[in-house]
């Protein structure tokens, strides 16, 4: 791996999260996959080698319980999803140069020899464990086997995460109150012997790595409280049959699986290696991406330290799984000899209509009902990708979908192409014989330079938006040159300004296809452009489009209101069906059925669409400031008067907090103060500040580290 600017000299391999092979695909899985595969394609475009690879999560104890409801063995079950998205994917333009799954040989003989390796090195010991046992059905209960309360928060958690508080990975035993999910009866612990891989061998490496590794912020710091202190080992066994035989003496492990986030990571290396074996390795060396060299391997001090060695590997991620990728992943390819990640991407959720999304309460936009709606992949592709940077959330609704395929790809994109070939074709035959000016050469460079900055800066938003800049430029120059008066006044003029149009157009072909490959194509091909866009590097965008083209064919089609209706009329219908069920006593096993949902959030407020530019943000000062005192405003029942220490003064501001805080644990609490906010006077009592919270729950906004008293948020 390197940290040289791509492209590199290396080969690059980008992943997406593995899809949990027990449930149908939502608009909320489909995120992450779409941006993985538009980063892929950017790299290629700027000249990067990559391979972009994933594969079917198969094991795990969800698949198991699942299975054996249905009363089919789990690999049945587990396989139909797997070919349920191998099918699925590339109807959203999602091509993975290799989609493997996790049960099958290659994962199976590689997970087994990065265990033999941690055991070599001496990363893996036993001991003795509290297990969850299910006395009625006198077995054990791995994982989500077992729900309780988590001891680190208190909120009700599954077995191996706290998914519903502090996020944090449970190791068996440690939840507490234990109920088995399979009879409901209360669960005890009872010792069981399990293997370990001791990741306090890899702290101080861990340290280091999450300083140089590249990517959103939430990846690279979140972490950082996971591995302050002791850094806790992770249990790699499990008591079940489902999963990977744990590769130990005969007898000795009998009943162990491998924990499924064990090979689960290994299925990108595994996948990467079967697409070598397709392709070759003189195409695509899997080695030179995932393994270090003899020396990096076996130095003395190789576990501590960084070796600038292998190639470029990109996780993209749900942001739910940092943890798992930022400290398990990377501890156990050291452990094992193996290169680390260049860069983690982990994206933010997606919410329906303002809310969070539900599977239980079928609020979702399954991938199937978006495709039986008759739209083209790609608008789905540029709504997400657009509707928020990388790591935030994203609202998904069929009103703002409408709103924006019809202004930003119709009325803008859409719109620039077809009128500037169709009155090409119209009066010339294709591309009129004249050079492209200046002005217009420039403004395709700059946008060439955006594309370029954005992948290197992992940035997928501005990715898309430089094809619809581009566009809106061209939307101005044609009009604002007006062509169709100047063909009998001033023909070389009018020339002129239609030879840069259909410039204009092929470079928005060239930016366009990482995010909209399927529109991409088919303009090239309107442009009579030879072979596949998607071969093409960035630089093309600047040669002469063909001399000849057909009349062209609008790229995009309006979204009609009545359509649209009808969707929002079948959501609300299936929500409002699965709130019956619930209040019909069902909720318990629908908030069962949850397990997977990204619903852990709180319901989400619409984003506002309104953008502001830098120049008004940097006008807003928030400062790190600090409650001294607390005390109720006398006559409002939710109004506190807060004295908040922000560096420079302290600052007297009136608050909401009455009935949402314990008043006598607000002082003391660091917290951030919009500090030029208009002062207002509340019940008498003059207010100068706004303290920041999110959500009904006025969650207080602090920082995680201890930055001094009035320093500034930028």
């Amino acid at each position: 791996m390197s940290h040289d600017e791509f492209p590199t000299d290396r080969p690059a391999v980008v992943t997406c999260g593995l899809p949990y092979a027990n449930g149908d695909l939502h608009v909320g899985h489909l995120r992450t996959y779409v941006d993985g595969d538009a980063l892929s394609r950017a790299l290629r475009r700027i000249g990067q080698q990559t391979a972009f690879v994933c594969g079917s999560d198969m094991h795990g104890t969800p698949v198991a319980v699942n299975a054996a409801e249905e009363g089919v063995e789990p690999r049945e079950f587990a396989l139909r999803y797997h070919e349920a998205y191998a099918e699925t994917f590339p109807q959203f333009n999602v091509e993975f140069d290799n989609y493997g799954h996790t049960d099958d040989e290659t994962n199976t003989e590689l997970t087994q020899e990065f265990v033999r390796s941690w055991v070599e090195n001496d990363h893996v010991f036993e001991k003795e464990i509290e297990v969850a046992w299910d006395t009625e059905q006198d077995q054990p209960l791995p994982d989500r086997f077992v729900e309780g309360t988590c001891p680190y928060c208190g909120e009700q958690a599954r077995g191996d995460e706290c998914d519903e508080g502090c996020q944090r990975h449970l190791e068996p035993g440690e939840i507490e109150d234990p109920v088995s999910t399979i009879t409901g009866n209360p669960a005890e612990y009872r010792t069981r012997e399990h293997k370990f891989l001791r990741l306090s061998d890899f702290q101080e490496y861990l340290q280091g790595f999450l300083d140089r590794v590249e990517g959103t912020d939430n990846a690279k710091n979140q972490p950082r409280e996971w591995i302050e202190g002791e850094l806790q080992d992770l249990c790699i066994t499990r008591d079940m049959d489902w999963g990977i035989d744990y590769p130990g003496d005969e007898g000795e492990t009998e009943d162990l699986v491998l924990y499924v986030w064990v090979d689960a990571p290994i299925e990108y290396v595994a996948s990467t290696k079967q697409y070598t074996e397709r392709v070759g390795a003189d195409t695509y060396d899997w080695e030179d991406v995932w393994k270090l060299d003899g020396e990096a391997r076996h130095g003395t001090d190789w576990d501590e330290s960084w070796t600038d060695d292998g190639g470029e590997i990109i996780h993209v991620i749900g942001r739910d799984i940092i943890q798992h990728h930022a400290v398990f992943w990377p501890s156990m390819l050291r452990g094992a000899g193996y290169n680390e990640p260049r860069s983690i991407l982990a994206t933010g959720f997606v919410g329906i209509d303002g809310n969070a999304l539900s599977t239980s309460r079928n609020r979702a936009v399954w991938a199937d009902e978006y495709l039986d709606a008759g739209f083209h992949p790609d608008l789905f592709r540029y709504y997400i990708a657009t509707g928020a940077g990388l790591e935030t959330d994203v609202d998904f609704s069929w009103d703002r979908f409408q709103e924006r395929v019809n202004g930003e790809l119709v009325g803008n994109v859409g719109n620039f192409i077809y009128r500037s070939l169709l009155f090409a074709e119209r009066n010339y035959g294709g591309t009129p014989e004249a050079d492209v000016s200046d002005d217009v050469r420039e403004r395709i460079e700059e946008s060439l330079d955006e594309f370029e900055e954005a992948v290197r800066a992992y940035d997928v938003r501005t990715l898309a938006e430089v094809a619809t800049d581009l566009s809106n430029y061209g939307n101005e120059y044609i009009q604002r040159n007006e062509p169709w008066n100047l063909v009998d006044d001033d023909p070389d003029r009018a020339e002129q300004v239609i030879r840069d149009c259909v410039q204009l157009a092929k470079a928005v072909a060239v930016v366009m296809q990482p995010v909209l490959p399927g529109k991409a194509e088919r303009l090239w091909g309107q442009l009579s452009e030879e072979g596949s866009v998607a071969d093409v590097s960035l630089d093309t965008a600047l040669e002469a489009p063909p001399a000849s083209f057909e009349e062209p064919e609008e790229l995009f089609t309006q979204v009609e209101d009545d359509h649209i209706e009808d969707l929002n009329e079948e959501l609300q219908e299936r929500i409002e069906e699965a709130s019956e069920e619930s209040e019909d006593g069902n909720e318990e096993a629908a908030d069962a059925d949850d397990d997977d949902d990204e619903a852990a959030t709180a319901d989400l407020e619409p984003l506002v669409e309104e953008r502001i530019g830098f120049e008004d943000f940097e006008g807003i000062d928030m400062r790190v400031g600090e409650i001294v005192s607390a005390e109720p405003v006398p006559d409002a029942d939710k109004l506190l008067r807060l004295e908040v220490d922000i560096g420079h003064e302290v600052r007297q501001v009136v608050a909401g907090l009455a009935q949402l805080h314990e008043i006598d644990d607000l002082p003391g609490t660091r917290v951030i103060l919009l500090a030029n906010m208009e002062k207002a006077d509340l019940f008498g009592i003059e207010s100068n500040g706004m303290v920041l919270a999110a959500g009904d729950e006025a969650d207080l906004l602090t920082t995680h580290e201890d930055a001094p008293l009035g320093t500034r948020v930028q």
